[in-house]
């Protein structure tokens, strides 16, 4: 019997990423090729890029560069990208970047094992000539349904799971094969997006927004139970529009109780909501439905109006701080994080004040902030009145120091609050860590537990919050929350 092939994904950018990393695993491990971990025992490294600025797309590059580097002197025969750089630029990326065997764009996703094999034995397979992605469904909403079979949208794949691949008693889950045994995975809601950011090229290479079918989105959260997800977390570019499309804005406010109903799932978090869009309906079912947290993961991106406009954004700094008490009011626990870009075109020394004015009394409890650059195909890539590169550095130096000020003094207010962890490591010289309602994988902050005694990954554990280190808690388990825990993991 020949040897079988063996492939290894390496995931670069956001949690959406992840998703369409673990579709491509399930498609391929489905027509017979071998899922290993380190690319440099792989015949083939595929590296998930990211396309969305600078700085990722220069980590992109570095890891297709090193993923090359094996070849030299270890099992991998060929690297290849996908991905978001790889769908934004495609010829362009593979001319500027021969290191890469292939360059595949979401096009080629349906197909990926027959185009990892032909890259394998040596043939080409031409890289995609890159395309406005929005021009591939209707304008309207609520006729894209209807086209939706016939466009690639990763991370949505069809209900067709193989025989193998999934427990023989669950149901049927788009097409997907988890990379890692975390208790924590991410569902996608949605891809695409309708709005126009004057600063942001996603939509033009993942499309115009499309919802996924409740059905769909439920029965991959029941398979992920089954495989011992305690955490489900919804992506998408834009959730607080979710179900647009399928006739009904409001149809995450009827999702999120079914999502919590699942077996196995303990915890159900919301990510990527515009302040714009949000609705009392969501703020209600997001702060008062058993196992959905309270957690608020707000596109602010800045607070002085005449910024906001040039980004073709919403609000201010009254109407933003009105909103997030309107949360507090509601769930006073609830957990808040945003991102913030200073040095937009035209930023005055006001408006920065402003935005100072809005991080002062927002009390978030984590905080990303880039300084502006230009992307190419952004309408704001054309706006006059651009600030030196060193007086954006110095704005982004300033509001990140703030920031970190900031965000510690918001932990620090969580001392002597309870709060239920889920473990996500334990390991006895590092200690036991796990996230809190109010911290999202990766981007937020972690708890420390000061007591590892019966723990395990994916339990989830009752403690009280005795300290912080910076951004992080500091957490003592309560009396009886192991055994809390077990039941719930039952």
């Amino acid at each position: 019997m020949p040897e079988r092939r063996t492939v290894a994904l390496v995931t670069l950018g956001c949690a959406r990423n992840e998703v369409d990393s673990e579709e491509l695993a399930g498609r391929l491990e489905a027509d017979g090729w071998q899922l290993v971990e380190d690319a440099a025992d792989a015949d083939v490294a595929v590296v998930n890029t990211c396309g969305f600025v600078e700085a990722a797309k220069k980590d992109s590059v570095d890891a297709l560069l090193e993923a090359n580097d094996l070849k030299d002197h270890g099992r991998t025969q060929a690297v290849v990208a996908v991905g978001c750089m790889a769908e934004r630029y495609g010829k362009e990326l593979a001319e500027a970047l021969p290191e890469a065997d292939g360059v595949l764009g979401f096009d080629d996703y349906a197909d990926i094992s027959d185009r990892l094999q032909t890259i394998l034995s040596g043939g080409i397979h031409a890289a995609h000539t890159p395309r406005d992605r929005r021009k591939l469904l209707p304008i309207s909403p609520a006729e894209r349904q209807e086209s939706a079979a016939a466009v690639a949208l990763p991370g949505h794949g069809p209900a067709d799971l193989p025989e193998g691949l999934a427990p023989a008693s669950g149901p049927r889950a788009p097409l997907r094969r988890r990379l890692d045994g975390s208790p924590v995975a991410s569902v996608k809601l949605a891809s695409g997006c309708d709005r126009r950011c004057s600063f942001c090229a996603i939509p033009s290479f993942r499309g115009s927004f499309i919802s996924r079918r409740p059905s769909d989105v439920l029965n991959e959260a029941r398979w992920l139970g089954e495989q011992g997800v305690k955490e489900i977390m919804l992506v998408s570019e834009n959730n607080t529009s979710y179900g647009k499309d399928l006739g009904d804005i409001r149809l995450l406010e009827s999702l999120l109780p079914e999502l919590a109903e699942v077996d196995g799932i303990e915890r159900v978090r919301v990510s990527y909501l515009q302040p714009a869009e949000m609705r009392p309906g969501l703020i209600d079912v997001l702060t008062s439905t058993p196992k959905v947290v309270p957690y608020f993961d707000l596109s602010f991106q800045h607070s002085a109006p005449d910024v906001l406009r040039a980004m073709r954004r919403f609000g201010d700094t009254d109407r933003f701080l009105e909103l997030l008490d309107t949360i507090r009011a509601k769930a006073p626990e609830a957990g808040v994080r945003s991102n913030f870009i200073v040095g937009f075109p035209g930023e005055s020394e006001a408006d920065l004040a402003e935005l100072e004015r809005f991080l002062t009394g927002a009390r978030l409890d984590a905080i990303g902030v880039f300084g502006y650059s230009d992307e190419e195909g952004t309408e704001a890539a054309t706006y006059e009145n651009k600030l030196d590169e060193d007086v954006v550095a110095e704005r982004l130096a300033h509001i990140s120091r703030l920031a970190e000020e900031l965000v510690s003094q918001r932990a620090e207010e969580r001392v002597g609050e309870s709060v239920r962890v889920l473990v996500e490591s334990v390991d006895e010289e590092e200690g036991v860590y796990g996230r809190a309602a109010h911290q999202a994988p990766e981007t937020d902050g972690q708890v420390l537990l000061t007591s590892g005694e019966g723990l395990s990954v994916g339990r989830m554990v009752e403690a009280k919050v005795v300290g912080t280190e910076g951004v992080d808690l500091v957490a003592e388990p309560l009396a009886g929350s192991s055994a809390c825990s077990e039941e719930a993991g039952r």
